[in-house]
């Protein structure tokens, strides 16, 4: 019950910071924002092709942004209003905070980097 409330939560979040335009998505919008500095938070669908989970985890850690693994297209692209995303970046360092604060509950198996720990493929 817990995971669903956080998961809920996430998705209110991401809505607030989508109509505050403190959120960028699609592929090309979050590459952007984390070369340029201005992503706080790269989150990148569990539904997302393995070159772009891999993409988005290589490029954040070099950036040190944190990335979390979480959510389905649909569902990311619904929670901002849109049609399906893959990823988004958060630019706002205070929604950024309060999602990690969630999504740290809610997604098992990596570090605030994409380094995934003993999971198997």
């Amino acid at each position: 019950m817990e995971t669903q409330q956080n998961s809920k939560k996430i998705f209110s979040l991401l809505g607030l910071a989508a109509r505050g335009r403190r959120v960028v998505s699609g592929e090309f919008m979050t590459e952007r924002a984390v070369k340029d500095g201005s992503a706080e938070l790269v989150i990148v669908s569990s539904e997302a092709s393995a070159n772009t989970c891999k993409m988005f985890a290589n490029m954040c850690e070099f950036y040190h942004v944190p990335i979390y693994f979480f959510g389905g297209k649909e569902e990311l692209g619904h929670a901002m209003g849109k049609e399906m995303r893959a990823s988004l970046a958060v630019t706002d360092e205070g929604f950024a905070r309060s999602l990690e604060k969630y999504l740290a509950d809610e997604v098992t198996g990596q570090d605030r980097y994409g380094e995934f720990r003993n999971m198997e493929d």
